[in-house]
């Protein structure tokens, strides 16, 4: 039967939101960067023109990924994944060390950040592995090759290092959960970092106090005949032993700025003119602009360049002062739209192979939205996590745009699965 054309299959809805996410994004790097002595919008020396630069690049990108055979990103997964993972440990050679971080490679004007792109080809890999009739997650063994999967580049990118990258390699556990994973690793998870946060909060001993409690009542709660107190008594003494490394490994593992975040966070230091700075004065930039903002290329805050990185991670704080609450519902609206529009095109893809991608492009592109509108209003520690399609950066911009379109020719060529 020959092959209908995927052209006529393409999901619009996707690409429309997709556009508007990337033109907001340019319209606020421009409010973010521009002065009166460089308001023309194509000076490619300031943020704003290099943006469109990328921006073009990138309907090229598209044009290209679209091209391709839908079965290419499956057959060449491991490929892709593979070279990924030397791109990642190649940085400790040829890698640019900027603001601390050994991220990038340098080529010519311009920096590339591998971690970006590798989020597609482990998204891929994923989606092969999990995609063979053979594999089932309930066996340990396919557990252990699929963490590894997960974990490889968060191995290579956590030296760098870059804890904001790690996590969201990290959130591919969800993907997992969704094809089969046991719950108990997502509670396992959850479970250890209230415990850290509390460990930071309060003393040890009122920490492992409570946690002895909570295993007890559920131990005298348990309806099971056979009671096993040693399975209990075990898991009350890791949670003991993962309490007492907490304060170690906070103050002999973290670098001092990941610290001092934590922290403020924390409400245990107030440094509003050092390493809290940017927070603060991303939250009265946000504050500022009210219900309905002070207009487009009025921002008071952001003209004045209160906001350190306007143009990059904290973004949605010029979002916040010109468009007010209205705009930013707007913009959060989108990218809800454009998370639950994956999630819907996955479930009804034809192969398990597209719909395990398709939970990944969702997961990814939700712990970037969560994770950095999180940290701009002051709820989660600073970690370097750009929002998508908006923050500055050709690496950003590049690496979501192939994330998600390799995704939209996957669901384009389901009328040829069967």
């Amino acid at each position: 039967m020959k092959n209908q054309s995927v052209s006529n299959n393409i999901d619009w809805i996707t690409i429309a939101l997709y556009v508007a996410l990337v033109t907001l994004g340019w319209m606020n790097i421009y409010s973010a960067d521009m002065t009166p002595s460089s308001a023309y919008y194509f000076d490619f020396n300031q943020n704003y023109g290099k943006q469109l630069i990328f921006i073009s690049f990138t309907v090229l990108l598209i044009i290209v990924i679209l091209t391709i055979d839908a079965k290419f990103y499956e057959r060449f997964a491991s490929v892709l994944f593979g070279s990924s993972l030397v791109l990642l440990a190649g940085l400790f050679i040829f890698g640019k060390t900027i603001a601390g971080q050994r991220c990038w490679y340098a080529i010519g004007g311009f920096t590339l950040q591998p971690s970006e792109f590798a989020k597609a080809a482990t998204a891929l890999a994923l989606a092969k592995y999990l995609s063979d009739p053979q594999i089932n997650l309930k066996n340990l063994n396919h557990q252990i090759l699929a963490l590894l999967i997960m974990g490889l580049p968060i191995l290579l990118i956590l030296p760098q290092p870059d804890p904001g990258s790690a996590l969201i390699f990290m959130m591919f556990i969800l993907v997992l959960n969704r094809e089969g994973l046991p719950t108990w690793y997502l509670w396992t998870g959850f479970g250890a970092v209230v415990l850290f946060v509390m460990s930071l909060l309060l003393k040890p001993q009122y920490v492992i106090l409570i946690s002895f409690i909570l295993v007890a009542i559920h131990y005298i709660k348990s309806r099971r005949i056979n009671r096993n107190i040693i399975a209990s008594t075990l898991v009350f003494l890791v949670i003991a032993g993962f309490t007492l490394s907490v304060d170690y490994v906070f103050e002999n593992v973290f670098q001092q700025h990941h610290r001092d975040r934590f922290n403020i966070l924390l409400g245990k230091e107030v440094d509003m003119s050092g390493v809290g700075y940017n927070t603060n004065q991303s939250e009265i930039a946000i504050g500022s602009g009210g219900w309905l903002g002070k207009g487009y290329l009025e921002g008071t805050q952001t003209k004045g360049n209160f906001v350190p990185e306007q143009h990059t991670d904290y973004i949605f704080t010029t979002v916040g002062e010109e468009w007010g609450f209205a705009g930013s519902s707007v913009l959060i609206l989108l990218f809800v739209s454009l998370i639950l529009r994956v999630i819907y095109l996955a479930e009804n893809q034809k192969t398990k192979f597209s719909r395990v991608y398709g939970y990944g492009v969702a997961a990814v592109l939700f712990t970037h939205f969560f994770v950095n509108i999180s940290m701009v209003i002051g709820i989660f520690p600073t970690i370097g996590v750009p929002l998508p399609f908006l923050s500055y950066g050709g690496s950003s911009l590049w690496g979501f745009t192939i994330l998600l379109f390799i995704f939209v020719k996957m669901d384009a060529n389901k009328v040829n699965e069967w």
